[in-house]
């Protein structure tokens, strides 16, 4: 939430690029973010609205997006494709395909340069999982990526952990320097999940 500056921070700062925050306005802001949630949020309406709420994109652009979000197998068997309706939240989709659609969101969004990722394979299969994570290490190589996870096995090859206990910073490294400490959370979590 402070993030976006839905809520003010009481301390501290945030800083993209070297520049607090604060110091943007709004809109330069949350141009830069790009959010896909645990719950996907979609829109009574078709499945190019749910795409491009603002009409800013070309239908070879959301094309694009499709395909590179594993999605174009799924469009093309809709006999009305991109006009597709889609009810409230998604509910005639299933869970994997409202992720893959904010996926694809996500990736017309080009002027991103932060991606947060808050539990955004939690609720799907491992083989959607996979093409989720590939793509966004493919497409979002470019840009900061905060992810929020239980899946330890998605953040393995990230360049930071921030390992977090009942709202308090426990430990901050790269993986392998967490999983080289036998006495770690990290380690331990990761033991737990059968990683290592």
């Amino acid at each position: 939430m402070s993030l976006f500056r839905m809520i003010e921070p009481s301390e501290g700062t945030i800083e993209i690029d070297g520049i607090d925050f604060r110091q943007l306005g709004l809109h330069e802001l949350r141009n830069a973010l790009t959010i896909i949630p645990q719950d996907p949020v979609l829109f009574c309406g078709n499945l190019r609205i749910n795409l491009d709420p603002f009409e800013q994109f070309s239908d070879s652009e959301l094309w694009d997006s499709i395909e590179k979000a594993h999605l174009s197998k799924f469009v093309e068997k809709f006999p009305e494709k991109l006009n597709h309706e889609i009810s409230e939240g998604g509910g005639n989709l299933s869970v994997g395909q409202r992720q893959l659609i904010c996926l694809a969101r996500a990736i017309l969004r080009k002027k991103t340069k932060i991606l947060i990722l808050d539990e955004a394979t939690a609720a799907v299969d491992i083989e959607t999982d996979h093409l989720i994570q590939e793509s966004i290490r493919t497409l979002f190589s470019k840009c900061t990526i905060l992810t929020i996870a239980h899946r330890l096995n998605t953040i393995m090859d990230y360049d930071k952990v921030l390992v977090m206990d009942f709202g308090e910073i426990k430990e901050f490294d790269s993986p392998q320097k967490l999983l080289s400490k036998k006495d770690s959370l990290f380690y331990s979590l990761a033991s737990q999940a059968k990683i290592i």
